[in-house]
């Protein structure tokens, strides 16, 4: 059995070498056609397009993304060529509640923002929306603040009786937040699509000059029109993740985003690890053998000193103002800055 893999996958070779006979570890967007034509597996992130001209004539059999999305996938040529998939949904889920809660932390330090009294819209409440929803449900209990669900796909779920929390339609979140932050998948059809769902006409809606975050995909909010936004006095700060045209971003968001981060939001350690874990246990009963791996990540340097303050505390683990400036200082070096990444917890223990 042979498998390729993408090879910024951590954590994941010793495994994957005891599985099969034969393992290719590659750059993701580098998986050329000739470089699965016998292999029997492929693991992949974002990078590698999974679609007809990569697999068409290969004898693979199951792909497996390392990643909660997989708009990546041709889902329905694999289907159609009978070629298993699968993805890794909520793998990451709380490294990107991380970041947002971070961002927000960062932003209270550095402009006065205050939750006390915000109202935060969160668009999206699948796995990642709901572990933002919990990160971020300390920080506004500590006011009058209040946080806006809003899922066009999701019936209304029992949440926990905090009185902080409603459900609501998208307009609301336009009328009433003063923080937005996005977290659904990219799509252009069915029911609600979300492609440019942060349209000119969305922008024009907003009635508290929002911050507007982005970790979700890059074609949910029509960059232009954010742009055009923060020059109107409509958005006051932009906290972007996920970039139309990526690697290569506008370098006029980046240079006016409070933080412009290389789609690093869901690259804690655990959330890799959780993710890596994942792969392994599908790659494992698709061919019938147990699921014996134990995938932890790395400790935290021993002398890491955290605070007590809670607020100090997370960012000592994680400050999203680093990631900033790194790609604000070499935005051409977006692909090596993921590709890079250091080691970041999401807990001191």
């Amino acid at each position: 059995m042979k498998i390729v893999v993408d090879d910024k996958i951590p954590f994941i070779l010793p495994a994957l070498h005891e599985l099969a006979d034969e393992v290719t570890a590659k750059a993701g967007s580098e998986i050329r056609p000739e470089d699965v034509r016998d292999a029997d597996i492929l693991v992949v992130r974002t990078r590698t397009r999974c679609n007809q001209a990569l697999l068409d004539g290969s004898r693979v059999k199951l792909i497996v993304t390392a990643t909660i999305g997989f708009d990546h996938l041709d889902t329905a040529y694999l289907d159609r060529s009978g070629i298993r998939w699968t993805n890794c949904p909520g793998c990451n889920a709380t490294s990107v509640g991380q970041y947002v809660r971070n961002s927000l932390l960062a932003l209270q330090h550095d402009t006065g923002l205050r939750f006390a009294g915000s109202t935060i819209g969160i668009v999206g409440v699948g796995h990642v929306g709901t572990a933002v929803w919990q990160a971020l449900k300390p920080l506004v209990a500590q006011g009058e603040g209040q946080l806006l669900l809003c899922d066009p796909l999701r019936e209304p779920f029992a949440l926990n009786a905090d009185n902080h929390s409603r459900w609501c339609a998208l307009h609301e979140i336009q009328e009433l937040a003063n923080i937005i932050t996005f977290h659904t998948p990219l799509t252009t059809d069915g029911p609600a699509p979300t492609f440019h769902m942060a349209d000119e006409a969305f922008m024009n809606r907003l009635q508290h000059k929002p911050v507007v975050i982005n970790a979700a995909r890059g074609g949910v909010i029509d960059e232009r029109a954010l742009l055009d936004a923060m020059d109107k006095g409509l958005v006051s700060h932009a906290v972007i993740d996920t970039w139309e045209q990526e690697p290569h971003i506008s370098t006029e968001l980046l240079r006016r985003a409070f933080i412009a981060t290389p789609h690093i939001a869901g690259y804690s350690a655990d959330g890799k690890a959780n993710a890596t874990r994942m792969t392994l246990d599908a790659i494992c009963h698709f061919i019938g053998v147990p699921m014996r791996f134990k995938i932890e990540p790395p400790a935290l340097p021993p002398d890491l000193v955290l605070s007590a303050d809670p607020s100090v505390r997370d960012l000592q683990l994680y400050d999203p103002r680093t990631d900033s400036s790194r790609l604000k200082a070499a935005p051409e070096k977006f692909e090596w800055l993921r590709g890079h990444y250091p080691l970041r917890r999401e807990q001191g223990d």
